[in-house]
């Protein structure tokens, strides 16, 4: 009987993460065109260009967040090595990095994200 009982609140457990944000539960595809996942509090949807990348912040809500006052850094595999862009805001509602290599339409990589108050998370792409 205890055995049955653990077993039950054990894939119960396993259970509640998937519920947490089924749109995100995997890379979906943003607003803007790019893909999007989860980064801590925030969503975050980076949009490849041939020699940059641009970063759309958005909240729990999927409410645009304003990039002013945040930071980031792509490191992204390009060209089979880790290629490290640093992002600013550039306007209201994006942060914006230029690459000296091609960035490819769907790079693998992390974006990491340090917010105005200080609070740093990161984005698996």
């Amino acid at each position: 009987m205890k055995l049955q009982s653990l077993v039950l609140v054990s894939m119960m457990g396993m259970a509640i993460p998937a519920l947490a944000h089924p749109a995100l539960a995997h890379e979906a595809k943003g607003p803007n065109g790019g893909r999007l996942t989860d980064a801590g509090r925030y969503h975050v949807e980076m949009v490849a260009k041939p020699n940059e990348i641009e970063v759309f912040v958005s909240d729990a809500k999927e409410q645009p967040v304003a990039a002013t006052g945040f930071r980031g850094l792509a490191i992204l595999v390009i060209e089979g090595k880790p290629q490290r862009i640093t992002l600013e805001p550039a306007g209201n509602d994006r942060l914006k990095g230029s690459s000296a290599l091609p960035v490819p339409g769907n790079p693998k990589g992390v974006i990491q994200l340090t917010a105005p108050d200080g609070t740093v998370s990161q984005a698996k792409f």
